[in-house]
């Protein structure tokens, strides 16, 4: 039986997680504000959350009404059959998001939501099921815009960009999913050369070795829906079997480089828990110091933007210095940098052939591109 269902995701990788769903199978797709909709079964909620690499969260919606004020809310929630999704034995948590003049503070709506469930149970029952913010049995998403009110079933649980791979970060990590959504939006072949000079705890490199290989971003982990009424383990062991029987051996090679010694630390036991160590090169090396061996290859950088670094009056030195290496030792590559210091990206002193907004957290910045032409064929300079 089809149903509907929401896709999160970051803002610039809608279109990407559209084509995502497609592949998979889903039908009725529509493109929204950092989310998909979408339908399909049971099957299909349990690939989303295994195989999207762009999701944040796939949320199964459950009962959608207007809510006059909050107490309004409190009845509305309190009319929905919640045993038929959750017993009084499992413990849950509300996620409330709210774009609305009359609902303004998210965590009063959450509060009053968990209260109209608590309260069904209760009188139902003469039990309430404990509340867990850290890890519930079941989480449940209310989305209010407005009056008008969505109130979902996140099968997702822990957010799809916790793939279970990375416990060892280094200061400010790149979000899995964003990571993934620019390996794709790069439109590396997945055949050459792939080089992360700056890769902190691995996740770029990781994530590349993922696309390239076909690994399952969801394969190390476990999921909200797994502890729903209706959760079937047959289906759910067969799809994981059929996963991993796609797993290949990439055609490229995959090098993640970095100058200090804790992070590529962190970066080689992230690697070691993917099961990716025959795959990614991972080596201490600085890039100011390195140069191609290789023709062409493909470049990704996410370096410093300013917000972590001790003085600011070290940025703009190290985006030039990035530029010169790049222009001098690195002709007949792609590279794709990523930073929310636009001020700072005018002085990696060459010309973008493409320029892409995305979110690292809350914080808006641009993935660049960067030709990086041989000889004097092509003229490479600032067009900032």
């Amino acid at each position: 039986m089809s149903f509907e269902m929401v896709a999160t995701t970051l803002f610039g990788l809608e279109e990407i997680l559209g084509k995502e769903l497609t592949a998979l199978g889903a039908i009725d797709i529509q493109i929204i504000n950092r989310a998909v909709k979408y339908q399909g079964d049971q099957e299909t909620l349990y690939k989303s959350n295994l195989h999207l690499r762009t999701a944040l969260k796939i949320l199964k919606p459950i009962a959608r009404f207007q809510a006059r004020n909050i107490d309004h809310l409190y009845q509305k929630v309190k009319k929905i059959p919640w045993d038929q999704y959750f017993t009084f034995k499992e413990s849950f948590a509300i996620d409330a998001v709210c774009y609305s003049e009359t609902f303004t503070h998210s965590k009063y709506a959450a509060l009053k939501t968990k209260d109209a469930i608590a309260d069904l149970f209760r009188e139902k029952f003469g039990i309430r099921p404990s509340v867990d913010t850290i890890s519930p049995d079941v989480r449940i998403n209310i989305h209010i815009a407005e009056t008008f009110c969505t109130l979902s079933m996140d099968s997702s649980g822990v957010p799809l960009s916790k793939r279970g791979y990375r416990l060892d970060t280094a200061k400010a990590p790149i979000n899995e999913v964003l990571a993934a959504g620019m390996i794709i939006l790069s439109g590396w072949d997945q055949k050459s050369l792939f080089l992360d000079p700056m890769c902190g705890s691995g996740t770029i490199p990781i994530e590349a070795a993922m696309i390239a290989g076909n690994y399952a971003p969801g394969r190390l982990r476990s999921f909200g829906f797994e502890n729903w009424n209706d959760f079937d383990e047959d289906l759910w062991k067969k799809l994981k079997e059929e996963a991993e029987s796609r797993i290949t051996t990439p055609e490229c090679k995959i090098l993640g480089r970095d100058i200090d010694l804790k992070p590529m630390t962190n970066a080689k036991r992230n690697v070691r828990r993917a099961g990716l160590g025959s795959i990614i090169s991972l080596k201490i090396e600085d890039l100011f110091e390195s140069k191609s061996k290789d023709e062409s290859g493909l470049m990704m950088i996410n370096p410093p933007y300013g917000e972590r670094m001790d003085h600011i009056d070290k940025i703009i030195p190290l985006y030039k210095e990035i530029g010169t290496r790049l222009k001098h030792h690195f002709e007949g590559w792609d590279a794709w940098i990523i930073s929310s210091n636009m001020e700072a990206l005018k002085f990696i002193g060459l010309r973008t052939s493409r320029k892409i907004k995305v979110f690292n957290g809350a914080l808006e910045c641009r993935f660049n591109k960067y030709e990086l032409y041989r000889g004097s064929k092509k003229k490479v300079t600032s067009d900032e």
